[in-house]
């Protein structure tokens, strides 16, 4: 018989979201991506954009879409992480990762990352991680290329115009494909 345990304190518990997680993923993202509390951590793109990064129908829509997952990270509890993997064929995509802001600079994104590479070479047989960076982003690029991914050069326009995403502070923003071998 197997009993579940209780996870140790500051142990971190990885699970699928589920759509009851909406509102606290949407908060998680916002904090870490937008306006003065992300700029306690350094993912940050206040300078860059305003306005929201994500809302419950786009969260939604992730969690409940064909081959895709969104990873919830907890510790004692509480919601510190996520991320959006999304299988691709021979790919998985990732995307949607934000780690709480107080919680940044500890290692915590590097576990996760490495985590969620397992879970795609072994649910999905990915031999390919993608992602896609603002351009602009520079050190968040290099600290992706610090764990393996390369820069394509292939990029895609920012969707000027869906507020959805944002509302840039700049006219020249645009997203680069990075790709690891898995």
């Amino acid at each position: 018989m197997h009993t579940t345990s209780r996870p140790a304190p500051g142990e971190l518990v990885f699970r699928d979201a589920v759509e009851g997680d909406a509102d606290a993923l949407v908060a998680l993202i916002e904090s870490a991506y937008r306006g003065d509390s992300s700029r306690t951590g350094w993912t940050s793109e206040a300078d860059l954009l305003e306005g929201q990064r994500t809302d419950p129908e786009g969260v939604i829509a992730v969690i409940t879409a064909p081959g895709s997952r969104l990873l919830t990270v907890e510790r004692d509890g509480e919601l510190v992480a996520c991320c959006q993997l999304e299988h691709r064929g021979t790919a998985a995509y990732f995307g949607m990762f934000a780690v709480r802001p107080g919680h940044q600079g500890g290692g915590l994104g590097k576990i996760i990352i490495a985590e969620a590479e397992r879970l795609v070479r072994e649910t999905w047989g990915a031999t390919e991680m993608h992602m896609t960076v603002i351009l602009q982003r520079a050190d968040l690029i290099a600290w992706y290329e610090r764990r393996g991914y390369r820069r394509t050069g292939k990029t895609t326009p920012f969707p000027y115009g869906d507020e959805r995403f944002g509302i840039p502070q700049r006219d020249d923003l645009a997203f680069e494909l990075l790709v690891k071998e898995l």
